[in-house]
């Protein structure tokens, strides 16, 4: 095996293993001889232990003190679950792991400091935090930091989490004067090689991607279902598979709060699991279904990743999920027990919703996997981390401050007007060559020690909602100013409570349990949210007359049909329609995405219908285009997009958007919304007009 003698030991006398998987073998030479690497395998893959062994084993033979080793997770619920394996793991050698997230008290923090561990479970926010924090000596702190595991690394760098991940990595490369190890797990991706090169960020290391073939295991079993509701949704799950454990995934807090309660109301043992509920909440409901055999937990994505709620029987799917990948991690949740296969049985409430869902699995069926791609343009991370390392050096050189990044590309020439804002806004303030905090830095992000400047996700105003003194979880406050007749009802952890006491001061209700139910969920989505080109297209695909390779009941494929029917006018094999109706109204109906969409409406300009918002599937076009008019505008144009405009409201979900130019505040988001490539494909392809 090559690890350490008393890890191969244990490997097989205390876990009974007969060996190492595929993956956890072929991992130990590289990670051994200290290379940066991306580790793939599909959910319990044992990824976390092909990591692991082989850096436990150069901890060891090496002779590593100190804090040596960060591992940075996502989920602060990640961190918990893995905590007591890796114990057990660094125990063996007479290491020790400690976690630090947000969570984790003061008091615990200072003990952690006083006698620092061998590894560190970690965020990326918690991990600014430290680096900003008057109260902890980074430089002694990680001098003897040696490597880096990110988990769930592609859930990472899909986001702006990634981006500031990464800017912190170097942050912490630079602060120890030498290169550090960098391990990537992910599950499966469309483009690793590109994954491993971002995640090097400046490095120049040896590195290579380790992945495994699959294990010959039977194909899964999945199923696409039409059920029109959610009350019919719930009645579907509690007919199938009693005596089973059951994991069904929403893509909405409200989703799973109005299944939840539908499933309570028929007598079924159910938990919830979703991120405004309180930690405590999600804890029990998440142990309980750990300890339970016929029951049903309801989740986004909050248990999507590796966390461990034992042995699963059935996944389940409400409408379509995210992305094929995401798609991917669900199934991966089954068939972990010898005997069993994986499987996912898909629940459609509407027709689109059917189409929606018979795309995403054409896309699986042809082994499509989105790559991930990180988001263009993060100047306002940038601006976060010229204030972040101005907190944590209390002066940077005003021609030196772009080192401590190490050549990433990111902070190159493009940055300097960012740096020069901050100087002129005052959220930085000179002294010579040097800069420093400035009095505007101070204001929009000096609350609580700067707590608003160690993350770059920005959360929605949300109120607590208190039993007594136990949390429940979260709301959104329309819920709770909207006009209602008689009591005011909130439906949170499946139940319906009635408000009693609203503290607007402190964001703060107070609830007590109502019999009868009734109630209501919301919250606000901060995402910009639409199908991809490449789901759009094989929407269309299937409404050409392709089936995804799974099961269809004999309602999906009725209502199917009937989807099929009703766009007869909308596709077309040999490019696109633009299809003027009765009632003179014209849409070009583009199968093309919603990025894509809202770039070709502005790239058309007074073609277009700029009243109207752009759809996932369609844009109207002004009435009086005629065939003539559009090839001409329309003849070139493909070379020649805009970027989508940006409404001056849209930048509040741009956290940090205040500390830069405006014109780059706009164009950073307006690069986020649009798909060029998508838009371009379509004006490419052949336009038909029809009438109908």
């Amino acid at each position: 095996m090559r690890l350490h003698p008393s890890l191969e030991h244990h490997i097989v006398n205390t876990l009974e293993w007969p060996g190492l998987r595929p993956l956890q073998a072929a991992a130990v030479a590289p990670v051994l001889d200290g290379s940066d690497a991306l580790l793939l395998a599909p959910t319990a893959g044992g990824k976390t232990e092909a990591a692991i062994f082989p850096l436990l084993s150069r901890m060891e033979v090496e002779g590593w003190t100190g804090l040596s080793l960060l591992y940075v997770c996502p989920l602060k619920a990640l961190l918990n679950n893995l905590l007591p394996r890796l114990e057990i793991y660094a125990g063996w050698l007479g290491r020790r792991v400690a976690l630090w997230h947000g969570d984790v008290t003061t008091a615990q923090r200072q003990a952690i400091l006083r006698n620092p561990p061998d590894i560190l479970l970690t965020t990326p926010e918690s991990l600014e935090s430290m680096l900003v924090s008057a109260k902890v000596n980074h430089h002694a702190w990680f001098a003897d930091l040696q490597a880096i595991v990110v988990d769930e690394v592609h859930a990472f760098a899909g986001d702006d989490r990634g981006w500031h991940l990464l800017c912190v990595l170097e942050r912490l490369t630079h602060l120890c004067g030498r290169p550090i190890q960098r391990l990537g797990l992910s599950a499966t991706v469309g483009n690793p090689p590109e994954l491993l090169s971002w995640l090097q960020g400046a490095s120049k290391r040896p590195a290579q991607v380790v992945a495994v073939d699959s294990d010959g295991s039977a194909p899964p079993d999945v199923q696409l279902d039409y059920v029109g509701s959610v009350p019919n949704a719930a009645r579907v799950i509690a007919a199938l598979h009693r005596g089973q454990k059951r994991l069904v995934f929403c893509d909405s807090r409200r989703l799973v709060e109005q299944l939840g309660a539908s499933l309570r109301e028929l007598g079924v043992t159910v938990f919830l699991s979703h991120a405004s509920l309180s930690m405590n909440e999600r804890r029990r409901a998440e142990q309980a279904f750990t300890e339970s055999r016929d029951c049903v937990i309801v989740a986004t994505s909050t248990l999507e990743l590796g966390i461990d709620v034992g042995d699963l029987d059935r996944v389940i799917q409400i409408n379509a999920p995210p992305s094929v990948a995401s798609f991917l991690q669900r199934l991966g949740r089954t068939g972990r027990r010898a005997g069993t296969s994986r499987n996912c049985l898909f629940l459609a409430l509407t027709g689109d919703d059917l189409l929606t869902c018979a795309g995403l699995l054409l896309l699986w069926g042809r082994g499509y996997v989105e790559p991930i791609e990180p988001p263009p343009a993060p100047q306002h991370i940038v601006a976060q981390q010229i204030l972040a390392l101005a907190l944590q050096e209390h002066r940077i050189g005003a021609e030196l401050w772009q080192e401590w990044w190490n050549g990433l590309d990111l902070f190159g020439p493009s940055t300097l007007p960012v740096a020069k804002h901050l100087v002129a806004d005052g959220f930085l303030e000179t002294d010579g060559p040097l800069w420093f905090i400035g009095p505007e830095a101070e204001k929009r992000f000096g609350h609580r020690h700067f707590m608003e400047l160690t993350a770059v996700f920005t959360a929605p105003p949300e109120f607590t909602v208190l039993n007594g003194r136990e949390e429940i979880g979260k709301t959104d406050p329309s819920l709770l100013t909207a006009s209602v007749d008689g009591p005011r009802l909130i439906l949170l952890a499946g139940h319906t409570w009635r408000v009693t006491w609203i503290d607007w001061k402190r964001r703060r209700c107070f609830v007590e349990p109502h019999e009868g139910g009734g109630g209501r969920a919301r919250w606000v989505s901060s995402g910009i949210g639409g199908a991809s080109f490449a789901v759009a297209r094989a929407m269309r695909d299937v409404l050409l007359g392709e089936d995804p390779p799974v099961r269809l009941s004999r309602r999906a494929a009725d209502v199917l049909a009937h989807v099929r029917e009703d766009n007869l006018e909308t596709v077309h094999p040999g490019g696109t329609l633009i299809v003027r109706t009765s009632l003179g109204d014209l849409r070009w109906w583009t199968w093309a995405g919603y990025g894509a969409n809202v770039t070709l409406q502005a790239t058309l300009e007074s073609l277009a219908d700029q009243s109207q918002r752009a759809d996932d599937l369609y844009l109207r076009l002004r009435g009086d285009i005629g065939l003539e008019e559009w090839r001409s505008a329309t003849t070139g144009l493909a070379q020649r997009l805009r970027m989508p405009d940006i409404e001056e409201k849209a930048l509040s979900g741009l956290k940090f958007n205040a500390a830069l130019p405006r014109h780059l505040a706009i164009a950073t988001l307006a690069a986020r919304v649009a798909d060029t490539y998508g838009a371009r494909a379509a004006l490419l392809e052949a336009q038909r007009f029809t009438t109908l």
